[in-house]
Protein backbone atom coordinates (compact mmCIF):
# COMPACT_ATOMS: atom_id res chain seq x y z
CA UNK A 1 0.00 0.00 0.00
CA UNK A 2 1.34 3.55 -1.00
CA UNK A 3 0.06 5.48 1.80
CA UNK A 4 -2.21 7.81 -0.89
CA UNK A 5 -5.11 8.42 -0.11
CA UNK A 6 -8.01 8.25 -3.06
CA UNK A 7 -9.38 11.28 -4.49
CA UNK A 8 -12.81 12.17 -2.99
CA UNK A 9 -15.08 13.36 -5.59
CA UNK A 10 -19.11 14.65 -4.94
CA UNK A 11 -21.55 14.03 -8.11
CA UNK A 12 -24.32 16.27 -7.60
CA UNK A 13 -27.62 17.21 -9.90
CA UNK A 14 -28.52 20.84 -8.89
CA UNK A 15 -32.06 22.46 -9.68
CA UNK A 16 -35.48 20.64 -10.31
CA UNK A 17 -33.73 18.38 -13.11
CA UNK A 18 -35.16 15.17 -12.23
CA UNK A 19 -32.92 13.01 -15.05
CA UNK A 20 -29.70 11.30 -13.35
CA UNK A 21 -28.66 8.10 -15.52
CA UNK A 22 -25.65 10.12 -16.76
CA UNK A 23 -24.24 11.55 -13.15
CA UNK A 24 -24.78 8.17 -12.13
CA UNK A 25 -22.82 6.41 -15.03
CA UNK A 26 -19.90 9.22 -14.03
CA UNK A 27 -20.39 8.46 -10.74
CA UNK A 28 -20.18 4.53 -10.70
CA UNK A 29 -17.07 5.08 -13.57
CA UNK A 30 -14.78 6.97 -11.74
CA UNK A 31 -15.51 5.11 -8.67
CA UNK A 32 -14.47 1.93 -10.57
CA UNK A 33 -11.39 3.81 -11.27
CA UNK A 34 -10.32 3.96 -7.78
CA UNK A 35 -11.98 7.34 -6.35
CA UNK A 36 -13.85 7.43 -3.24
CA UNK A 37 -17.63 8.74 -5.06
CA UNK A 38 -20.51 10.25 -2.77
CA UNK A 39 -23.28 11.03 -4.98
CA UNK A 40 -26.21 13.42 -3.33
CA UNK A 41 -28.77 12.63 -5.37
CA UNK A 42 -31.37 14.25 -7.35
CA UNK A 43 -33.01 18.02 -6.67
CA UNK A 44 -29.75 19.97 -4.66
CA UNK A 45 -29.66 23.30 -4.06
CA UNK A 46 -26.69 25.08 -4.29
CA UNK A 47 -26.37 25.03 -0.38
CA UNK A 48 -26.89 21.39 -0.06
CA UNK A 49 -24.31 20.82 -2.69
CA UNK A 50 -21.49 23.24 -1.05
CA UNK A 51 -22.52 22.05 2.48
CA UNK A 52 -21.66 18.20 1.15
CA UNK A 53 -18.57 18.89 -0.38
CA UNK A 54 -17.45 20.42 3.21
CA UNK A 55 -18.82 17.54 5.26
CA UNK A 56 -17.72 15.26 2.79
CA UNK A 57 -13.91 17.01 2.65
CA UNK A 58 -14.14 16.30 -1.18
CA UNK A 59 -11.12 17.05 -3.33
CA UNK A 60 -13.79 17.86 -6.47
CA UNK A 61 -17.35 18.30 -7.20
CA UNK A 62 -18.94 17.26 -10.65
CA UNK A 63 -21.99 18.90 -11.42
CA UNK A 64 -24.96 17.63 -13.99
CA UNK A 65 -27.73 19.39 -15.27
CA UNK A 66 -30.08 18.83 -18.65
CA UNK A 67 -32.78 21.81 -17.76
CA UNK A 68 -30.71 24.90 -18.80
CA UNK A 69 -29.99 26.80 -15.49
CA UNK A 70 -26.19 25.75 -15.50
CA UNK A 71 -25.53 29.67 -15.56
CA UNK A 72 -27.45 30.30 -12.53
CA UNK A 73 -27.00 26.79 -10.45
CA UNK A 74 -23.21 26.55 -11.42
CA UNK A 75 -21.74 29.70 -10.43
CA UNK A 76 -23.79 29.74 -7.15
CA UNK A 77 -22.03 26.13 -6.19
CA UNK A 78 -18.86 27.87 -6.86
CA UNK A 79 -19.24 31.24 -5.09
CA UNK A 80 -20.59 28.97 -2.20
CA UNK A 81 -17.40 26.93 -2.16
CA UNK A 82 -15.33 29.64 -2.18
CA UNK A 83 -17.17 31.11 0.95
CA UNK A 84 -16.44 28.27 3.01
CA UNK A 85 -12.95 28.62 2.14
CA UNK A 86 -13.36 25.48 -0.41
CA UNK A 87 -11.84 27.69 -3.18
CA UNK A 88 -9.38 25.14 -3.77
CA UNK A 89 -12.04 22.11 -5.20
CA UNK A 90 -12.13 21.16 -8.76
CA UNK A 91 -15.82 21.88 -10.12
CA UNK A 92 -16.62 19.98 -13.46
CA UNK A 93 -19.79 19.68 -14.92
CA UNK A 94 -21.37 18.06 -17.52
CA UNK A 95 -25.29 18.04 -19.22
CA UNK A 96 -26.53 19.69 -22.02
CA UNK A 97 -24.97 23.13 -21.94
CA UNK A 98 -24.85 25.22 -24.96
CA UNK A 99 -21.12 26.04 -25.87
CA UNK A 100 -21.52 29.79 -26.11
CA UNK A 101 -22.26 28.96 -22.30
CA UNK A 102 -18.56 27.56 -21.55
CA UNK A 103 -16.83 30.61 -21.47
CA UNK A 104 -19.37 32.60 -18.31
CA UNK A 105 -18.84 28.80 -16.37
CA UNK A 106 -15.17 29.03 -16.73
CA UNK A 107 -15.24 32.15 -15.27
CA UNK A 108 -17.45 31.45 -12.57
CA UNK A 109 -15.05 28.66 -11.92
CA UNK A 110 -16.05 25.62 -13.35
CA UNK A 111 -12.68 24.09 -14.63
CA UNK A 112 -14.31 21.74 -17.61
CA UNK A 113 -17.38 21.18 -18.85
CA UNK A 114 -18.01 18.04 -20.58
CA UNK A 115 -21.22 17.39 -23.32
CA UNK A 116 -22.75 14.68 -24.64
CA UNK A 117 -20.60 12.16 -26.12
CA UNK A 118 -17.79 12.35 -23.74
CA UNK A 119 -16.47 9.43 -22.43
CA UNK A 120 -16.14 7.97 -19.02
CA UNK A 121 -12.30 7.88 -19.05
CA UNK A 122 -11.64 11.22 -20.37
CA UNK A 123 -13.53 12.25 -17.31
CA UNK A 124 -11.63 10.04 -15.35
CA UNK A 125 -8.25 11.41 -16.61
CA UNK A 126 -8.96 15.10 -16.41
CA UNK A 127 -9.91 14.14 -12.77
CA UNK A 128 -6.89 12.24 -11.95
CA UNK A 129 -4.27 15.11 -14.02
CA UNK A 130 -6.37 18.41 -11.84
CA UNK A 131 -6.93 16.77 -8.44
CA UNK A 132 -3.93 16.93 -6.12
CA UNK A 133 -4.15 14.89 -3.25
CA UNK A 134 -1.98 14.98 -0.40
Amino acid sequence: MTGERKIRVLIAKPGLDGHDRGAKVVARALRDAGMEVIYTGIRQTPQMIAEAALQEDVDAVGLSILSGAHLTLFPRVAELLRQQGQGDILIFGGGIIPEEDVPRLEQAGVSKVFGPGTTTSEIIQFVRENVRVP
